[in-house]
């Protein structure tokens, strides 16, 4: 069994909640470090800046350059304890193969979120060897603000939306372009004659179709002849259609996304999982108050053998695997898992992934040992499925 190691606290300590103060201080540190990244770059713009807030504006980059670096190698360290699939256990050291770690590490740096960190520090790392251009450092702070998307939901959001809507998003995109180049050239062809400076090449005129679809068309030029002007008023209004169609899509993801996520946990829910259908429906209700909601996406690790155990799982939607020895397990709506840490008071002693994107039901500690206490069932029926599945020696 893989020893809980300085290693796993490091990542509790940057990215779960497990040790609230500590974590609430990591994180303000590293929100501060953007925050004075961020206006060093502004700040070293102006032209009228002196040398000693020059000086004291370098002093705030390289602090936050130092603070961003710090956090990159600590990231790469503790890679291997947040992965999306599990990696391969030592049978002599009862933990990771040197082979599995260094995947989990170059899985995080080829991540969005670890391309986003590495390319944050990179101009001060070429900077310690050779001179680079401050624009260099301005890009590197527009970037940090990137990693905001750990700590403000919304952003993940937003980016889930848009990877689910790909695809409907990439058939507006499309249609939107061939309006722009059918625009262009009518255009072209109508205007040439009449401006033949503003109107002189169908590239020249795409330009005047993308202001006109994305405003009121009237920018730096705009057509004169009364057939011009149609065509200007018909790309307009096709314009306004255009811009509908991706709202809508975004709309609709956005509601689709928040619904997958925060779904509330209700009597019929909790009835529905075959351990609890046999209570009685004051007892269901009461047992609703205790289970906590959570969405996992396809592949992400819920649970890692060796961590220490804080609750137990109920599969309301989806799949999960049980990394049991000899043979995997794969455990479907209605199962549930994680019991085994519970009621023998140990470590994780398995590693269970999400095969699908799931809704789980999540009892803490405290709350599995007073449903048990209160419901002495409920408890023999755990103890049988954890028997099962391991047995004690």
């Amino acid at each position: 069994m893989r020893i809980y190691s300085a290693r796993a606290r490091a990542f509790q300590l940057l990215d779960t909640d497990s040790h609230p103060f500590s974590h609430g201080m990591i994180t303000g540190l590293l929100l501060v470090a953007i925050a004075v990244a961020l206006a060093a770059a502004m700040l070293e713009t102006l032209p009228d800046l002196n040398q000693a807030a020059g000086t004291f504006v370098w002093c705030a980059r390289w602090a936050a350059m130092s603070v961003f670096s710090l956090e990159l190698l600590i990231r790469i360290w503790v890679a291997p304890e947040d992965v999306t699939r599990p990696f391969q256990e030592s049978e002599d050291l009862g933990g990771a193969s040197a082979e599995g770690v260094l995947d989990a590490r170059f899985a995080y740096l080829r991540s969005p979120l670890g391309l986003v960190d590495l390319a944050v520090v990179l101009p001060a790392w070429v900077a310690l060897v050779y001179p680079v251009p401050p624009q260099w450092f301005e890009i590197a702070a527009a970037l940090a603000l990137f990693k905001l998307a750990r700590y403000t939901p919304g952003l993940s959001l937003v980016w889930a939306v848009v990877v689910h809507q790909a695809r409907s998003l990439f058939a507006g995109l499309t249609v939107l372009t061939i309006l722009l180049f059918i625009a262009a050239t009518v255009v072209y062809l109508v205007e040439h004659q009449a401006q033949p400076t503003d109107f002189e090449s169908i590239p020249k005129s795409l330009w005047w179709a993308i202001v006109t679809i994305a405003t009121v068309g009237y920018g730096d030029i705009t057509p004169i002849t009364p057939l011009g002007r149609l065509i200007g008023g018909v790309t307009m209004l096709l314009g306004i259609a255009m811009f509908a169609v991706p709202a809508g899509i975004l709309a609709s993801g956005f509601a689709e996304e928040m619904k997958r996520r925060d779904f509330v946990v209700t009597w019929q829910s909790v009835a529905r999982v075959p351990l609890f259908a046999q209570l009685d429906a004051a007892v269901i209700a009461a047992v609703a108050q205790l289970l906590k909601p959570r969405s996992v996406s396809a592949n992400q690790v819920i649970v890692r053998r060796g961590d220490p155990g804080d609750s137990m799982f109920f599969i309301m939607e989806g799949e999960v695997e049980v990394d049991l020895a000899p043979n995997p397990a794969l455990l479907k709506s209605g199962n549930f898992f994680g019991e085994i840490a519970l009621v023998r008071d140990v470590n994780r002693t398995a590693t269970v992934i999400a095969r699908s994107n799931c809704r789980l039901l999540m009892l803490e500690t405290t709350d599995f040992r007073q449903l048990i206490h209160q419901y002495p069932e409920l408890n023999v029926q755990i103890q049988r499925v954890a028997a099962e599945r391991v047995p004690e020696n």
